[in-house]
C-alpha cells in the first residue's frame, strides 16, 4: 500500500465516530511476541467489553506505521489514534521527560512505580497536551542494563573506550559519556547488525528486549547494573481524544487502567523468563557493585540544577 493511501486509510480509521462502531487505530514498534503488544491486545478486548462492542481498536505492530517519532507526528495531526513510545524520545517534545533517563535516580522497581503513580508522574502525562498529545498511562519497561560483545562491565572503567548503543535521547547520550563510554544512538532495528559488524561494542536494555531481539547471540555478557528505569508511555492523539464523547473517553480510560495492571504482571513474568533463557543460551550474567556507578553520577545529577527537572529530581530522591 502506498504511503498516501495508508495515511488516508488511517485518517478514516483513527476515530470513525460517525458510524455505529468507533474504531481507534494504535501503532507501535514491537514484535507481536513482545509483552507490550500482548497488553495492547488485552486493552483492545477491554474496550470491546466496556463499550459492549460499540468501540474497537485495530493494532499495527512491528513499526508498520513508522518509527516512534513518526507515529507521534501522526497522532499530532489526528491520523493515528494511539501509540506506545519510550519516555526518552518524548524529551524532544516535553523536556521534563528527561528525568526518566537520569541514571540511579530510581532505587528499584517499587520506587519507580511510586514515582509514576505520584503527582510527578501524572503531571508529566498532562504536559504532553501542549504538543497535541494525550498521556493515557505508563507501561513497565523494566530497568536498563549494559550488554557487551567483549567481556562484562564490572565497573565504570570497563566502559572506557567502548561504543555503546543508546536511545536517541540527549540524556542517554550524556549519561553514558559521564560513565566513560562512547554513546552511539542507533535505530533499534539496525542494532543486531551493528553489534555483529562491530559498529558498536554493546548496548543497554531490559531483559525481554535483550532476549527477543536475540542480541544475546552476539553480545554474550549482560551486566545487571540497572542504571535507569525508563517507562513506556501510552499516548493518544489529542484531536482524536477530544472528538470522543465523554462516555467513549470513559471506556478508553477504563480499558487503559486495566491494561496497565495486566501489563505489570506480564512484564515481570517475561523478564524472569528472559533471564532464564539467555542464561541457558550461554550468556554470562554479572551483578556489578552499583556503588561505583552511582558515584560517577553525582556530578551528572548536579548538572540538572538549572534544568526543568531540578525540582522533580529533588522530590524523587525524597520519595
Amino acid at each position: 500500500m502506498k504511503v498516501g493511501t495508508l495515511l488516508i486509510s488511517l485518517s478514516l480509521l483513527s476515530c470513525n465516530i460517525k458510524n455505529e462502531k468507533t474504531t481507534l487505530t494504535l501503532g507501535h514498534t514491537h514484535d507481536t511476541r513482545h509483552v507490550v503488544h500482548v497488553a495492547m491486545e488485552y486493552m483492545a478486548d477491554r474496550i470491546e467489553h466496556y463499550s459492549e462492542g460499540r468501540m474497537e481498536m485495530v493494532i499495527y505492530p512491528g513499526a508498520q506505521l513508522g518509527t516512534e517519532r513518526e507515529m507521534i507526528e501522526l497522532l499530532q495531526i489526528g491520523s493515528l489514534s494511539m501509540t506506545k513510545v519510550s519516555a526518552s524520545p518524548l524529551e524532544g517534545f516535553v523536556p521534563e521527560m528527561q528525568v526518566f533517563g537520569i541514571p540511579y535516580l530510581m532505587r528499584d522497581r517499587n520506587h519507580f512505580w511510586r514515582v509514576l503513580n505520584s503527582d510527578i508522574g501524572q503531571d508529566l502525562l498532562k504536559k504532553v497536551e501542549k504538543v497535541r498529545l494525550k498521556g493515557m498511562g505508563y507501561f513497565d519497561a523494566g530497568s536498563r542494563s549494559f550488554y557487551t560483545t567483549e567481556g562484562p562491565i564490572n565497573t565504570p572503567d570497563d566502559l572506557i573506550g567502548k561504543k555503546i548503543r543508546v536511545l536517541n535521547s540527549p540524556t542517554a547520550v550524556a549519561a553514558v559519556k559521564a560513565l566513560g563510554g562512547a554513546a552511539t544512538p542507533i535505530a533499534w532495528g539496525e542494532l543486531y547488525a551493528a553489534l555483529q559488524q562491530g559498529v558498536v561494542d554493546g548496548a543497554e536494555n531490559n531483559p525481554p528486549s535483550y532476549f527477543i531481539s536475540r542480541h544475546y547471540e552476539i553480545a554474550k555478557f549482560y551486566s545487571l547494573d540497572e542504571h535507569t528505569f525508563v517507562p513506556d508511555v501510552i499516548l493518544a492523539s489529542l484531536p482524536v481524544w477530544q472528538a470522543l464523547s465523554s462516555e467513549q473517553q470513559g471506556w478508553l480510560t477504563a480499558a487503559m487502567s486495566d491494561a496497565v495492571e495486566h501489563q505489570k504482571l506480564l512484564w515481570q513474568k517475561a523478564s524472569d523468563e528472559a533471564m532464564l533463557a539467555v542464561e541457558k543460551a550461554g550468556t554470562t550474567i554479572v551483578y556489578p557493585d552499583k556503588a561505583a556507578f552511582q558515584a560517577k553520577m553525582v556530578d551528572f545529577h548536579a548538572s540538572f540544577a538549572e534544568s526543568p527537572v531540578a525540582e522533580q529530581i529533588i522530590q524523587i530522591k525524597k520519595m
